[in-house]
């Protein structure tokens, strides 16, 4: 791959060529002002980061996650981009560019998640395999089609929201550049290329073949995003290929976000003791590079958040080296881990996904509430789909309550003109529900599930 390739700024439904490049305000950084400013983007202020539904102040959410994620990915990028535009003598590339490239998908990349975050994933396809409503709606999916909902995937609405649902009305939807969209594509690759053999014939299994990236109805939008980056292609069978590069740095500023603050966090919450947090962040920092005035801060809680700056600052140094050490394997397609993998610290970093899984993600009031979810998610899309279903079959003489029921829904579930008529493609209709329920905040979900099922009136 080659990187003035790589970094198309060029706009996915658009045609005539970008703007010069202006240095105050580059087209990557009008990504990010595109992103901010989105109606998916305000709703991650309530959806679940680890703690759901929580009620203390202090905890992340997926918005303050994705700010955080945005900021890493920014210096990430920039140490990169310094050093491939020195090591290449680029002109015609910004080296800030690499920087606004990886901040704008950071804040991207948790756009796509449904409410009660990844149990949330789980609870969508539990529904699709065991639901009678999903039974019936899947009767016509092509195996691609059934694919992309039986293995329901945040990352792949999210690239469904980006270039579809947000500004419906554009081609292209947020009209955001290739180069962006192709970093924010952890997994570059449909639903049913899922197993697909290498070229030695064996699986593969490399860190951008672990889930897929986009739905049966953005394929082409990706196709576009393949061909103009020049990403290499792994399949001819499948849409599927190799990681655009900037992909591996937007990866590992979630990583070290969501490893260490969640570890800060789970201290905050009396979850992990003060001496087991000093351990577990010292482990990612070189002798040198450790905090040695600790002492002087006034709390244990002012002590956590000193090293946990330190030891991002650190593995940010860390994964830029291996990045920059591995760029010709990248741009190869040949490498294939995430760089938290790669490191040298991948054992400590283990241990701290080890740590949190056990002490913090399976806290009882977590478990509860997840556990709740997979019942809202279902009664939700049980509700909507089988009315939808029944108005698409019966028209006028759908039921009552499915009519009822669907005044509730936004017009963008239903075919434009007058009335509200659902789309006759039994595909388009489910994903249409799955944006509306998915897209929900998870005090939202909660609210119309009950109201819905009867177990509360408004204003009661």
């Amino acid at each position: 791959m080659d990187w003035l390739q790589l970094l198309c700024a060029g706009r996915l439904g658009r045609d005539h060529k970008p703007a010069p490049f202006d240095s105050s305000r580059s087209d990557f950084r009008r990504d990010a002002d595109r992103i901010t400013f989105s109606t998916a983007f305000r709703r991650l202020q309530d959806k679940t980061q680890v703690f759901p539904l929580a009620d203390n102040d202090y905890v992340r959410t997926r918005l303050t996650h994705s700010l955080e994620v945005s900021s890493v990915g920014r210096s990430l990028g920039a140490r990169v981009g310094a050093e491939i535009c020195r090591r290449h003598g680029f002109t015609q590339i910004h080296p800030s560019d690499f920087g606004d490239i990886v901040s704008a998908a950071g804040l991207a990349h948790d756009i796509g998640n449904p409410p009660f975050g990844h149990s949330g994933e789980d609870a969508i396809r539990h529904w699709f395999t065991t639901s009678d409503h999903a039974r019936v709606a899947g009767e016509t999916f092509t195996p691609g089609q059934r694919a992309d909902i039986e293995w329901y995937e945040g990352n792949a609405q999210g690239f469904r929201l980006l270039t579809r649902l947000q500004m419906p009305e554009n081609a292209g939807g947020l009209q955001l550049t290739h180069a962006m969209l192709g970093a924010f594509t952890k997994y570059p690759r449909e639903s049913s290329a899922a197993g697909l053999g290498s070229a030695a014939g064996e699986t593969y299994r490399g860190a951008s073949a672990k889930k897929f990236g986009f739905n049966q109805s953005e394929r082409a939008h990706f196709e576009s995003v393949a061909l103009h980056c020049g990403l290499i292609r792994r399949s001819a069978d499948a849409a599927w290929w190799a990681r655009h590069p900037l992909a591996f740095l937007v990866e590992a500023a979630d990583d070290i976000c969501y490893r260490l603050v969640d570890f800060e966090d789970g201290f905050r919450l009396g979850y992990i003791r003060y001496a087991e947090v000093r351990e577990s962040f010292f482990a990612l920092m070189a002798d040198k590079s450790r905090p040695t005035r600790l002492h002087e801060a006034q709390s244990d809680l002012r002590r956590v958040q000193i090293m946990r700056a330190m030891a991002i600052g650190s593995a940010i140094d860390h994964c830029a080296d291996l990045f920059l050490e591995n760029e010709e394997a990248i741009l190869a397609g040949t490498f294939d881990s995430s760089l938290i993998d790669a490191s040298p610290f991948c054992k400590a970093w283990k241990q701290i996904q080890n740590r949190s899984q056990e002490a913090i993600y399976g806290t009882t009031r977590s478990v509860e509430i997840e556990a709740a979810g997979f019942e809202v998610l279902a009664g939700l899309l049980d509700v909507f789909v089988s009315a939808i279903n029944d108005l698409a079959a019966q028209g006028e003489s759908a039921s009552l309550r499915s009519k009822k029921l669907l005044m509730l829904l936004p017009h963008e579930v239903f075919d434009g003109g007058p009335g509200r008529i659902p789309t006759k493609d039994g595909y388009d209709r489910l994903l249409r529900i799955l944006d509306f329920v998915s897209g929900m905040t998870d005090s939202y979900a909660v609210s119309l599930y009950k109201k819905v099922r009867g177990i509360s009136l408004p204003g009661r």
